[in-house]
């Protein structure tokens, strides 16, 4: 089958051995920034998620100062572009964070490139997570947690077991959207010069000159990052649905 195909498509021949993950072939190269993009969606994602929770919170029932500084975090970095958020933050928040520890008299430190790009990304990913988690909890009945403040429960426990578990199902449509713009968005880690995807396609792409060949297989590595993605936050809107109303058995 493959000698029959090589023979059709000649180029398929030299396009494979490109992508071979044994050198001269590029292939472990491009699994390897696949696998820097996961870990870095991954963090970020996570980072973001714990942020978008405080922030709902606070913007639902913290202070008046509280949910001014929120809605101007939320407002500035979804208003931004998220190129500019990251070299603004990358080389900006890097800069300042050092001259921070210069005035309490520490040496300046070196970020990884990994921590970097998930906190970048996270605090982008923060903003968006604020705004579906502060929905999916307005849309919570009120009568759920009052019943849960009438039988004694502090406001962690109220929302640890009823306000959590109700809006989880609506938020998690979502906070899938929001995985797959942060598995997207690590392409533009790029530019700070984190070995990611892109910017492995772009090395092998150069070397090579085979710049179709690797932007295609990118291209199917992402895709099926998006595919897998979705049939897991599809198992788990599945499990968590079980039971309500209208839910798909």
């Amino acid at each position: 089958m493959l000698d029959w195909l090589f023979q059709t498509w000649p180029g398929l021949e030299a396009s494979a051995a490109l992508l071979s993950l044994e050198p001269p072939g590029w292939g472990g190269n491009l699994l390897r920034g696949a696998l820097n993009s996961v870990i870095i969606a991954l963090g970020a994602f996570t980072l973001g998620c714990v942020i978008g929770i405080f922030g709902a919170l606070g913007k639902l029932s913290g202070g008046p100062v509280t949910r001014d500084l929120l809605s101007i975090y939320t407002t500035v970095v979804r208003a931004v572009p998220e190129l500019v958020l990251i070299l603004l933050l990358y080389y900006a928040g890097t800069d300042l964070l050092n001259q921070f520890l210069r005035l309490l008299g520490y040496r300046p430190i070196e970020i990884s490139g990994l921590a970097a790009g998930i906190g970048v990304l996270g605090i982008v990913q923060g903003a968006y997570a604020t705004e579906v988690l502060r929905g999916a909890i307005q849309s919570v009945q009120r009568g759920q947690t009052e019943a849960a403040r009438a039988f004694g429960m502090t406001p962690f426990q109220t929302f640890r077991r009823i306000t959590f578990p109700a809006m989880l199902p609506l938020a998690l449509p979502g906070l899938s959207n929001l995985w797959l713009i942060a598995t997207k968005d690590t392409a533009l880690l790029a530019i700070v010069g984190f070995s990611e995807l892109t910017l492995e396609t772009r090395q092998a792409a150069g070397s090579t000159r085979a710049y179709f060949t690797f932007f295609l297989a990118a291209g199917a590595l992402y895709l099926i990052m998006t595919l897998v993605s979705g049939r897991i936050f599809g198992w788990i809107e599945a499990r968590y649905r079980r039971g309500q109303a209208g839910a798909r058995a």
